[in-house]
């Protein structure tokens, strides 16, 4: 029958030792016999605490009703007692589970000197055997114990380690030691943290007093830290999250309780995603770039050229195109100003593999030395004054592409060793940048001057010039394939009326022989210049050649020879005056680039570095 109601006082007194029913929910003596009374230095029978009766061992008693309540009795003698005086009693406890409630228990105190006094003689030998096989099942008890907490921590898939009071370790489970790299025997009663904890992943010392897990065993801390490092045996970093938790032994900090997570897999997964989100944007930038790139590209009247001619100088240029189009070969192109260098490197262009890519233009004469650098690498933020965010360079956008060199004579020879370097090897870094990025580039370059002549002279890097001297083309001047003006004078006739909007004039045998006996120093782009400049002025129906408008009138030989000095006079004259036609107007229709047949960037240039003020074309 189920009973929860504490044995009747009578019962008790009929107990030959010491006995009481205690409530170990609440810690309460419900009822206790003289015998118990007397031995406890107690004045009543029942409402008085028990665990001040426990002079030591607090754990061992608990450890005591854990028995009790699995076995349902048990008997100790190795917990001291103390009575109300805390005078010591040597005393057996018998403990009995009474009825069916857990919490209700009835525990004998057996004064073991007066047992000792009566039996020591008779019973001596059995005290001894009883008291070896006790010791003996205690010991299995606590060694189950110690093998289930065991199974539990070695099961848990989180590293799990603890340590003292002084820093030593106490215990590491399976996870751990399988991500440590280190064994149970290299941790065990060691200093953990200058084994696994010494250095942060930049190399910084880290000091044992500024760790979270010394904080929690020294001061109680709980701490929760989401990105440290832990050291393998190997010397390998493991990027970790980790939870470090004081521990007590009755209500004594004894030390921390450390569980922690590999992390390095799921940071290594948030690099690359941060890395792909970079370089999305990068591209996305990128592509912006090439866009622009290429609307200017469509708008500048050169793209919808084509190149016209019959002569055996044409049909040569064609050849070479024809052969060296379809490779991935270096061309270098050679030519006076205006010969269709770029229209060569278009076509060579068009007719590769890497066609569905860019063409990337860049004019080095057009860019002023102290920017070149930066506009064929490219930067970062903050890489020098004014670089408010990250930009690719020219060599960047041509990747899978073709990089068109223009004018390559005028680079600065103190940058054309860093472009050997980039185009050798396939990569380029951003000024302000360590991080080197892979390109893969057809490379064409253009030069009106000798490459060979300027080596000579130490003005251009040998090194450069084999590099793009793999397949030569000569671009040769107009005046020596004079069969090409009329086919050349009828396209950009046309042109030029479309673009205009006026009724297309003929031209003349007279207008044509005019055309052919000139000497074109400025070549296919002069040509076009007076053809459109001819288209305006031209009345009748009938084409009025317009060869050279003042100050431009030729009066040289044309077999003469003119000085740097003496081309860049007449470069000045023919921008003012297409300025000053062009009523200052620069970019756009029928502005002064259009009308010069140049990108207006070059212009802009152009008119910075020959220091062309508006009151010159006013």
């Amino acid at each position: 029958m189920k009973t929860d109601i504490p044995m009747p006082e009578s019962l008790l007194e009929a107990v030959p030792h010491a006995a009481l029913v205690l409530d170990t929910a609440q810690d309460q003596v419900i009822a206790a016999n003289r015998l118990a009374m007397q031995l406890l230095a107690q004045d009543s029978a029942s409402g008085f605490a028990f665990a001040p009766h426990i002079a030591d061992n607090f754990a061992g008693f608990l450890v005591c009703l854990d028995e009790l309540a699995h076995r349902g009795r048990v008997w100790r003698r190795d917990i001291p007692l103390q009575d109300q005086n805390r005078h010591p009693l040597h005393c057996e406890l018998r403990g009995t589970q009474i009825g069916q409630s857990p919490h209700l228990v009835m525990l004998t105190l057996i004064d073991l000197n007066e047992m000792l006094r009566h039996d020591q003689i008779a019973e001596a030998g059995e005290v001894q055997r009883l008291g070896l096989l006790e010791w003996q099942r205690a010991q299995a008890f606590f060694s189950e114990l110690e093998r289930q907490n065991q199974l539990i921590l070695n099961a848990a898939g989180e590293g799990i380690y603890g340590v003292n009071a002084d820093g030593k370790t106490t215990f590491v489970n399976r996870a751990a030691r399988e991500m440590l790299g280190w064994s149970a025997e290299d941790l065990l009663g060691r200093d953990i943290h200058s084994m696994i904890h010494h250095h942060h992943l930049s190399g910084e010392a880290y000091p044992a007093h500024d760790c979270p897990i010394y904080q929690s065993f020294r001061y109680e801390q709980v701490n929760r830290i989401e990105d440290e490092v832990f050291w393998r045996k190997d010397g390998k970093p493991i990027r970790v999250e980790y939870v470090s938790t004081p521990i007590y032994d009755q209500n004594v900090l004894a030390g921390a309780v450390v569980i922690f997570r590999d992390i390095t897999e799921r940071k290594e997964n948030e690099r690359k995603l941060r890395d792909a989100m970079t370089e999305v944007q990068a591209l996305r930038e990128q592509v912006e770039q090439e866009n622009a790139y290429l609307q200017e590209a469509i708008a500048s009247e050169r793209a919808h050229h084509e190149i016209i001619g019959s002569s055996p100088a044409i049909q040569d240029v064609l050849s070479r195109i024809e052969r060296v189009a379809g490779t991935e070969a270096t061309v270098l192109i050679s030519g006076e100003a205006g010969t269709g260098k770029a229209l060569v490197a278009s076509a060579i262009h068009k007719d590769s593999a890497r066609r569905r890519r860019s063409l990337i233009h860049f004019k080095c004469s057009a860019v002023t030395s102290d920017a070149i650098e930066a506009e064929l690498f490219g930067h970062i933020r903050g890489a020098f004054p004014g670089a408010l965010r990250d930009r690719p360079g020219m060599l960047e956008l041509a990747h899978n592409g073709t990089l068109f060199l223009d004018d390559v004579d005028e680079l600065p020879l103190s940058l054309q060793g860093r472009l050997l370097h980039a185009l050798q090897e396939g990569s380029v870094t951003r000024l302000g940048d360590t991080r080197a990025r892979e390109i893969s580039i057809r490379v064409i370059a253009a030069s009106r001057k000798p490459l060979e002549t300027l080596v000579r002279r130490g003005q251009f890097r040998e090194e450069l010039f084999m590099f793009l001297n793999v397949f030569p083309i000569t671009c040769q001047a107009l005046r020596e394939r004079r069969e090409d003006i009329p086919p050349l004078a009828a396209h950009f006739l046309t042109l030029a009326c479309k673009r205009l909007n006026t009724k297309m004039p003929t031209i003349s045998r007279h207008a044509m022989e005019k055309l052919i006996s000139y000497h074109w120093p400025g070549n296919v782009r002069e040509l076009q210049n007076v053809i459109d400049r001819s288209s305006i002025i031209s009345t009748g129906g009938k084409l009025q050649v317009d060869l050279a408008p003042p100050p431009l009138q030729d009066t040289h030989d044309p077999t003469s020879v003119m000085t740097d000095a003496e081309m860049t006079s007449v470069m000045r004259a023919n921008i003012v005056n297409a300025l000053r036609k062009a009523k200052g107007k620069v970019a756009g229709s029928q502005g002064a680039a259009d009308m010069l047949m140049v990108q207006p960037t070059t212009l802009y240039s152009r008119i910075k570095k020959l220091r062309i003020q508006p009151e010159d074309w006013l």
